[in-house]
């Protein structure tokens, strides 16, 4: 579905990020994952178009280029527009569609059947700004999938939800996979990376890119997270001070403010 060739993108002379080579496939569920200011938000950015490469070129494989859809995270979170969260599930299902096009039918029940997958059936009339952060994100994912794109874009979806939205999400996620899109996650968790078909370990560059067994190599994370790993009985376990990935650019998009994150075996 997307090639990148020899593909680069720096600020002044640091480099955030350089992909000599990579192809992605429709029908595939992607793990992004390595440290703070690693390339992740960066590479997202450069597929949803809002990055342009300082080299190299992305090419996609149909012309015109299938639809991007993206949510994204940023501290800012606009909680105080106006607007249902029906609204914002009917703006997404819209949006390249045509300014001043109407809902139909089939628009309204491809709402109602995501809505209810996301289990934000109950929330439609409600302000989206009066919702909880996990509520928001549920109804941002709705919105996401209600667009029909053919690549999702989710950057930390799940990142300090409760259980329950976690699984909505991972659940919708798998689905979307199954019905031949390109999904493609961000990550600070060695769990929800091995929920993937395949993993990118990044640190500015591709470390390590294969099925999650074959990515996270403890060499690989180790190298990736420059020797904050440790291992129990067997297994890696990785340290950083966890935040929101910022690379020195910033994908825009659907962005929500940092909430505590959930205990997992995070990095």
């Amino acid at each position: 579905m997307l090639s990148f060739d020899d593909v680069s993108v720096r600020y002044s002379q640091q480099v955030a990020l350089a992909v000599r080579s990579l192809d992605l496939d429709g029908g595939t569920l992607v793990g992004l994952i390595g440290p703070n200011g690693s390339g992740k938000t960066t590479l997202l950015a450069l597929i949803a178009g809002l990055q342009t490469p300082t080299t190299g070129q992305l090419r996609w494989e149909s012309a015109p280029r299938p639809a991007v859809a993206l949510v994204g995270q940023r501290h800012d979170q606009a909680t105080w527009m106006p607007l249902t969260a029906g609204e914002v599930l009917a703006i997404e299902r819209l949006r390249g569609k045509g300014l001043f096009r109407r809902l139909n039918g089939r628009d309204r029940a491809r709402l109602h059947e995501v809505a209810a997958r996301l289990e934000v059936t109950d929330l439609l009339d409600r302000p989206f700004g009066t919702l909880s952060f996990g509520q928001r994100q549920r109804v941002l994912i709705a919105g996401c999938v209600a667009s029909d794109a053919q690549v999702l874009l989710l950057d930390e979806p799940i990142t300090g939800l409760d259980l329950a939205s976690q699984q909505a999400i991972l659940t919708v996620v798998s689905e979307e996979r199954d019905a031949g899109r390109l999904v493609i996650m961000s990550t600070h968790h060695l769990d929800e990376a091995r929920r993937c078909d395949r993993v990118l370990v990044l640190a500015n560059q591709i470390i390590s890119d294969g099925s999650p067994t074959e990515a996270l190599r403890p060499e690989a994370l180790t190298q990736a997270f420059q020797g904050r790993v440790l291992h129990l009985d067997g297994a890696p376990v990785l340290l950083d001070d966890h935040g929101h990935d910022h690379d020195h650019g910033h994908a825009h998009g659907h962005h929500h403010g940092p909430v505590p994150e959930a205990d997992h075996e995070h990095i």
